[in-house]
């Protein structure tokens, strides 16, 4: 069972490498994000990056660094199939996986003005917001010495390969076929084409 997780910075093209993996390497996905949006709606609270990034915190802190991760985990690890688990936000949750097997963390990242356009473009719930409010929000969670928050750099720092994506689609995709050469998986090829 391949384990890959991806961290990256907000709009970095993390969804699309996710869905590249899903449809063309039948990967499992697995969404921190989604399992977040259950919890708030299940309370009745608003889905921002607000109530996202404190729910999260939250969970951390009552639970452990590494919680949301070994939900996922766990889930992932009674289908027994390869998993990407999308979102992987504090070092505690790395070292978790690490200790799983066959986990890989993939950061995806690319320039701020090009990451902003990409968010205006796909225009979800949480990425209604100015270009200030969103490299606030980055800065936010890019640092943190309390290890029940989000530390995107060190999660960046931790990873296996990095990937520049400031081109199109197609080159990131050939990118990602790279990163999956490089980690050795070869099988379950939906469809061989980048």
């Amino acid at each position: 069972m391949f384990i890959i997780g991806i961290t990256g910075t907000l709009g970095a093209g993390k969804g699309t490498v996710v869905n590249y993996l899903v449809e063309r390497k039948g990967f499992r996905h697995y969404s921190v994000r989604g399992l977040l949006i259950q919890d708030l709606e299940s309370r009745g609270m608003p889905v921002n990056r607000d109530t996202l990034t404190a729910i999260a915190n939250s969970l951390r802190a009552k639970y452990g660094v590494a919680y949301i991760a070994e939900e996922l985990y766990r889930k992932a690890a009674a289908e027994g199939c390869d998993c990407v688990i999308e979102s992987i936000r504090t070092p505690g949750e790395i070292e978790m996986l690490r200790n799983k097997g066959d986990f890989y963390l993939l950061a995806i990242d690319a320039d701020p003005r090009i990451r902003y356009k990409r968010i205006r473009d796909r225009n979800s719930e949480t990425d209604r917001i100015s270009y200030q409010t969103f490299i606030g929000n980055e800065d936010r969670e890019m640092h943190a010495t309390d290890p029940f928050k989000q530390n995107l750099a060190a999660c960046i720092k931790s990873a296996d390969h990095v990937i520049n994506n400031n081109g199109n689609i197609t080159q990131l995709n050939k990118k990602t076929e790279q990163f999956l050469k490089q980690i050795g998986f070869y099988g379950h090829t939906k469809n061989k084409t980048p």
